[in-house]
């Protein structure tokens, strides 16, 4: 864990926008319920972006209900496939509130100078390490084996690293064999039989469907939270940020937003398989039956003050030790957690 790995300040979060092509925006507008509502509700509607993925997901009925009018607010989505299309709008104060991978959220309260703050947490840890056989069971089963991953330098990487110095491992204890996409990972644990990897959801349920041989060996969230004591950090892969002078100006909008969204999450976690429709008709996840599996695995949540607060700082405070900009150079002050006194 001493060697230090340079990065971009705008590192993106492994596990988000997993099923859309690279250039691909999808806009969603939603409306009032009536004509003569309409024109007012689009000028006034809360523009929320988000990326195609475990966030997007835990935000199908919200869209759908705002879509039918049944919603507190209006609402106008949009879906990209890459954070930094986020980041640009919500500088340009084009979006008012955007679900970015968790780091990134702190990158862009450094670069803004507070201009966000954090006001749920909307995904836990989506990364799973894979393999044909049997023969990890533990972290510390990897030493002296291979380890496909995507991306050196962000998040998984991080994450293993930080869970492999816990564990009494280091990069000179396992191989760290990167790879430039998950597909690359999944095409080498299809090519090698005792190639092990690490996958973000919903590829590993992708993966699985593909090669029945595959099995889950570790639930990286499962194994961050046996790091911890009670109350410690929590391996949190999205949080929901919204402009703090919109919160300033719209603060009855941004706890509707957030009382829609706690509902909405549920919604996809306890009816996976009518979440998995409207997943599949956004394009999401290429596939209903594929989202439904991968549901469960995904860890959408709702966590929101004292609870987001520690379970993020925490995230932050250990990215930070690992490489101070992968955060966007300092920890955030308490102002970038809504409602935490």
């Amino acid at each position: 864990m001493k060697k230090r790995i340079w990065m971009m300040a705008m590192v993106l979060a492994a596990g988000f926008a997993m099923s859309a092509s690279a250039e691909e925006t999808t806009e969603v507008t939603t409306e009032a319920a009536t004509e003569a509502d309409a024109e007012a509700s689009a000028a006034d509607a809360v523009r929320v972006g988000s990326l195609k993925g475990p966030t997007s997901m835990g935000l199908v009925s919200l869209m759908q209900k705002a879509k039918d009018g049944e919603t507190k607010e209006a609402y106008d989505f949009t879906m990209v496939t890459a954070a930094d299309e986020l980041l640009g709008k919500v500088i340009s104060g084009d979006l008012d509130i955007a679900l970015v991978p968790a780091n990134v959220a702190s990158v862009l309260y450094n670069k803004t100078e507070g201009g966000v703050q954090v006001i749920d947490i909307n995904t836990l840890g989506v990364l799973y390490v894979v393999e044909n056989g049997d023969s990890v069971q533990s972290v510390a089963d990897l030493k002296g084996k291979t380890l496909y991953l995507t991306g050196k330098g962000t998040t998984p990487d991080y994450v293993i690293q930080y869970l492999l110095s816990a564990n009494g491992l280091t990069t000179e204890d396992v191989t760290l064999e990167y790879k430039s996409e998950p597909t690359e990972v999944v095409a080498a644990l299809a090519e090698d039989t005792a190639a092990i990897g690490l996958l973000p959801q919903p590829f590993v349920t992708t993966a699985m469907a593909q090669n029945e041989n595959l099995r889950v060996a570790l639930d990286l969230t499962a194994e961050w939270d046996a790091t911890q004591e009670a109350g410690g950090s929590r391996l949190v892969t999205g949080v929901t940020i919204a402009r703090t002078d919109f919160i300033e100006e719209n603060e009855d909008a941004v706890k509707d937003f957030l009382a829609e969204h706690e509902e909405s999450a549920a919604f996809t976690n306890e009816n996976p398989e009518q979440a998995a429709e409207w997943i599949a008709e956004l394009e999401i996840v290429a596939k209903a039956p594929i989202a439904q599996k991968a549901i469960p695995a995904c860890n959408i949540t709702y966590i929101d003050g004292t609870e987001m607060k520690d379970a993020l700082g925490g995230y932050l405070s250990v990215l930070y030790d690992l490489e101070p900009t992968s955060i966007g150079g300092a920890l955030p002050a308490d102002d970038f957690y809504y409602g935490v006194e």
